[in-house]
């Protein structure tokens, strides 16, 4: 297909759209400011559904939109109409934010122009693509979930103009602590235009999330006042410290909604294209949002593949999360694992080494696809967000799935051919309570959202420790504390990759609010300058601990036998008293307590689990020339004496010293 968007050349801008329905199709240009529109240029049919124009005279900077006419039935899916100026779907800069309005929704004829309401496009020449790289995060690292604004929006020591942007992931504080938790990638929450939900303005209220894009190229001018330059630069900063970046990107749905949402670019351009329909012309609705883009349509493959190669080529992401992702597999409406825009992004020349995340989910039909993607994608796994917070609420016979989501998650991902676990491990992320509102909240508090806590989920796997919400109550305050140092634990402790979502490991809380995609405010905002900052060292200990624990870091499935030539087991289950669990111990719903020793020839890691409120004795098998000692170097790091309940604690097996070097071998 011919290149399509805004082209630069020495002699003017070639623009280029398509839309397989539409009867005419102008481009708008306005002037420097992008008030008033100058001129209207109708573009010409070049084939396959191709309109171009070249407009002479014509440079960089250049503001612009698309209008389209054709037929507007709304009621079987058309809705052309010249009054509405429409964003360039491959626009890769935008002038000002989307901001809703009214008018945006109206009928034909009677909104009036909407140029006014939409930000313009920015013609720009591309920088020089970047050295084909390959990406620094490799599955078994730690993932840092990120929502730009509310990251530094807090932060005192950041310059305030530069808090809430993505240059501010770059400044020198922000990397130091990066580095401290051990951080492979960070994974940017959407940073590309997107546009309010239409219930929340008369709220007072804004998406501060960003999953409801426009335009996917194009970055949200309040997080990247500096374009693409600034996260190109960013992206470059945090690789020279050694971390990774990964986009988060919706491909599933646009901020055009349902059949009353607005018209800004695709649904004015050719609607019955770009977004799924059922059979009598309704929208359908597999994402919850009103409308779900049709990823099996070769031009929106194309756009999106086109929108990936952009952000590895000129901004040298390491790779990419994907919202809703069975979306991108739906083909006529049903999932498939070789559907092909996946096999197309796990084949194309620029995105095939790339790290790929998939959100295994949607809310159509034969939506929840856990363990069903492809490799390399990975996927969130949410049986070991449940599992992990069930086995801490302290749920009944939860040892065996402790095991298992420890080890990898073999039931979800060990399927024929595949030896790598695609697991990725989290406790909680930005949809949800916070890691400290699960031990502090039993119930939702989303009133601020201004829904009468109606939205959200209801089952959050969540205690409170015996008070709802803050309490002054000491005792509590440290049940909360020791709660959450086991979760952390636990997580860091888990085989294949792990996730983080920023905040959680210094205590960040959302005030019981399970859904805080509206608050662009202090509930979302991170304390930095209250953060637990005793949270926070112990996460950076457990960071430590992992990364010089290559059984933890290794991404193949555990077997529970010797590698060849080795006695080591990878991995062997044991009880507090030293001994495998047998068959009654796996399946006795009062059991609490679990030792994972994961092994080779140079020294064993046990991860001792006491899920129990009782303090326990523990003991670990003892082998000629090597003694136990703690893997990390706190006061709890310690068999000699009963392990407290609701711990985790972690003793690495090292060589004794040889004799006469004067060293204790005590263990």
């Amino acid at each position: 297909m011919s290149q399509l968007g805004a082209t630069i050349t020495k002699e003017g801008i070639r623009f280029a759209v398509w839309s397989s329905s539409a009867r005419r199709i102008w481009v708008s240009i306005f002037d420097e400011r992008g008030r008033r529109e100058i001129d209207r240029l109708e573009l010409q049919p070049e084939g396959d559904g191709v309109h171009t124009l070249f407009v002479a005279g014509l440079a960089a900077g250049t503001r612009y939109g698309f209008r389209a006419d054709g037929d507007y039935a709304p009621e079987q899916g058309l809705w052309f109409d010249p009054d509405k100026l429409l964003a360039d779907p491959y626009a890769v800069e935008i002038d000002r934010p989307y901001a809703y309005d009214g008018r945006l929704a109206a009928r034909q004829g009677e909104g009036g122009d909407t140029a006014s309401l939409m930000p313009k496009a920015i013609a720009g020449a591309l920088p020089e693509p970047l050295p084909a790289l390959p990406p620094l995060f490799r599955p078994g690292g730690l993932i840092y979930e990120v929502q730009v604004r509310a990251f530094t929006k807090l932060h005192p020591d950041i310059p305030e103009k530069q808090r809430g942007t993505i240059a501010a992931l770059a400044h020198p504080l922000v990397v130091e602590h990066l580095q401290k938790l051990g951080v492979a990638a960070v994974e940017l929450m959407p940073v590309t235009a997107s546009i309010d939900e239409r219930h929340l303005p008369p709220l007072g209220l804004g998406n501060a999330w960003g999953y409801n894009p426009v335009t996917f190229m194009a970055l949200d001018p309040r997080l990247a006042p500096g374009g693409l330059a600034e996260l190109r630069e960013t992206v470059a900063a945090l690789r020279e410290a050694g971390i990774g970046t990964i986009l988060d990107l919706v491909f599933n749905h646009t901020g055009e909604s349902d059949r009353l949402g607005p018209t800004l670019s695709l649904r004015g351009l050719d609607n019955r294209a770009y977004y799924r329909h059922e059979a009598d012309g309704a929208l359908v609705n597999d994402t919850g949002t009103g409308n779900m883009v049709a990823c099996d349509h070769p031009v929106v493959r194309e756009m999106v593949l086109d929108t990936l190669r952009h952000f590895v080529q000129h901004a040298g992401v390491d790779g990419f999360r994907f919202d809703l992702a069975p979306i991108l597999g739906r083909v006529d409406g049903v999932f498939d694992a070789d559907a092909p825009l996946l096999n197309a992004i796990r084949n194309d020349p620029v995105l095939a080494d790339r790290v790929l995340v998939a959100e295994p989910w949607d809310i159509g039909p034969d939506g929840y696809q856990l363990g069903n993607f492809p490799p390399p994608f990975l996927e969130w796994n949410d049986k070991y967000r449940d599992d992990i917070r069930r086995f801490w609420r302290g749920d009944g016979g939860m040892i065996g799935a402790l095991a298992t989501r420890l080890a990898g998650s073999s039931d979800v991902f060990a399927k024929p051919g595949q030896a790598t676990v695609r697991s990725i491990n989290f406790i909680a992320a930005h949809d949800g309570m916070t890691l400290a509102d699960i031990v502090a909240y039993e119930h939702k508090h989303n009133e601020a959202n201004g829904e009468q806590n109606r939205d959200g989920h209801d089952d959050n796997l969540s205690w409170n420790n015996g008070v709802e919400g803050q309490t002054d109550d000491q005792s509590i305050v440290t049940a909360r504390f020791d709660d959450q140092r086991a979760l952390l634990a636990t997580l860091f402790a888990s085989r294949g990759t792990i996730m983080l979502t920023a905040g959680h490991e210094f205590g960040r809380t959302q005030r019981g609010n399970n859904n805080a995609y509206a608050q662009d405010n202090d509930i979302t905002w991170l304390d930095w300058a209250g953060r637990d900052r005793a949270l926070e060292r112990y996460t950076a200990l457990l960071a430590k601990m992992r990364r010089a624990a290559p059984a933890l870091l290794d991404a193949s499935f555990l077997t529970g036998e010797p590698a060849a030539g080795s006695e080591i087991a990878d991995v062997v289950w044991l009880s507090e008293t030293g001994v495998p669990l047998d068959e009654a111990a796996w399946h006795d719903p009062r059991r609490h307590r679990l030792v994972m020793v994961l092994g080779d020839e140079d020294g064993r890691l046990a991860v001792i689990i006491n899920g129990d409120r009782r303090a326990c004795m523990f003991t670990l098998p003892e082998r000629a020339g090597f003694h136990w000692c703690p893997a990390i170097e706190t006061d709890s790091g310690d068999i000699s004496r009963p392990v407290l309940g609701r711990t985790v604690i972690f003793m690495i097996e090292s060589r004794a010293a040889q004799a006469g070097a004067g060293e204790s071998h005590d263990g």
